[in-house]
């Protein structure tokens, strides 16, 4: 009882003050990076998907399946019989999510157009792509719960963008890669064809599915006593796994600083983020949902799971390091513009 109470209040802490964890975690990446990559040479073999694309087992992807998994197994069983009681708001978040994004990337393509360097506006095109391609991120419920949104429908738009995903990736990397240059368009549109498939599969969908029917052959009574030891590991791999990810790029960005290429990866990233919230506010003001499916529309629709982004693009893309900026810096952004909405949503409750 005593290590329950004790593994609880670490999280507690964990989660009051994650932004200055990622500040901290980010800022080892760069000073001593060496332990991330040696966690990226671990693998344990590889899977082949029906589609012939092949996923390697590394350490990584093994921590974000895990992340996934006890996601599903936290989700209650009551609460997922919920998902389609409202299909409108369902469905239109969905659709949004998807093609919100490419159109954001399309602008910001042609905004850039006067960029003096056309390599590192690739770098952010493929970057946005690879974050925009991922499912919703579950840690979504997390933040709608807190607010008293809606968990059905945060729940039902998380696990209906990780089943559509097989289809939403490739169209997402397929359509940046018309707009991409070069070796870069190459990439996206190889990663479409080949690369996701056993990827979204193995690392996302199915440790997500075995979470939930796990939880439902335990129950509530038997998980219960349970979830505060999970809750803890949960935050030690999610930890680990930014860290590895920020090992790959950072210590590179910031052995020769660019700080013009830094700021505009910044700016970019803050904006989509914040533009993705307020399309979810915008969704509920249209359908005229109630405040707890407009609580659950914006947080869905402003969070990406970058940790599966990160996973994939530094799996997939290791002769552009460098794409891995635009995930990384919105991981900041999004845990930044969702603690201000939290604020303000409990602030006027």
């Amino acid at each position: 009882m005593k290590l329950k109470n004790t593994l609880n209040n670490i999280s507690n802490i964990i989660h009051k003050h994650f932004l200055w964890f990622i500040f901290a975690i980010y800022f080892i990446a760069v000073v001593s990076p060496a332990p991330g990559l040696c966690m990226r040479d671990v693998s344990f073999g590889n899977l082949t998907w029906l589609d012939k694309s092949t996923v390697k087992l590394s350490l990584p992807l093994i921590m974000l399946s895990f992340l996934l998994f006890n996601a599903g197994v936290g989700a209650k069983t009551s609460e997922l019989k919920g998902l389609l009681n409202h299909p409108a708001a369902l469905i239109v978040g969905l659709v949004c999510n998807v093609f919100i994004p490419i159109v954001f990337i399309y602008l910001i393509k042609n905004i850039l157009f006067f960029w003096h360097d056309t390599d590192e506006v690739q770098n952010i095109l493929v970057g946005l792509a690879i974050l925009a391609s991922m499912p919703i991120a579950s840690s979504s419920t997390a933040w709608t719960q807190n607010t008293e949104g809606n968990l059905g429908l945060s729940l039902g738009l998380v696990n209906f963008s990780t089943i559509l995903s097989p289809l939403t990736t490739p169209l997402i990397l397929h359509s940046v890669g018309f707009m991409a240059l070069g070796d870069y368009a190459e990439d996206l549109h190889e990663l479409a064809n080949n690369g996701t498939g056993a990827f979204i599969i193995f690392s996302i969908i199915l440790p997500s599915v075995l979470g939930i029917i796990l939880h439902s052959l335990l129950g509530e009574k038997k998980i219960a006593p349970l979830k505060p030891y999970l809750k803890f590991i949960n935050l030690i791999v999610l930890i680990l796994l930014m860290y590895s990810n920020a090992a790959v790029s950072l210590p590179q960005a910031f052995s020769s600083p660019d700080l013009d290429f830094h700021l505009i990866i910044i700016a970019i990233t803050l904006c989509m983020c914040t533009i993705l919230f307020i399309i979810g506010w915008l969704i509920s003001k249209i359908l005229k949902t109630g405040k707890p499916e407009q609580t659950s529309l914006i947080f869905a629709l402003g969070m990406n799971n970058n940790g599966g982004g990160l996973v994939l693009a530094s799996m997939s893309l290791l002769d552009h390091p460098l794409v891995l900026l635009p995930i990384i810096f919105y991981n900041l952004a999004q845990q930044i513009v969702a603690s201000i909405v939290s604020a303000k949503i409990i602030k006027f409750k």
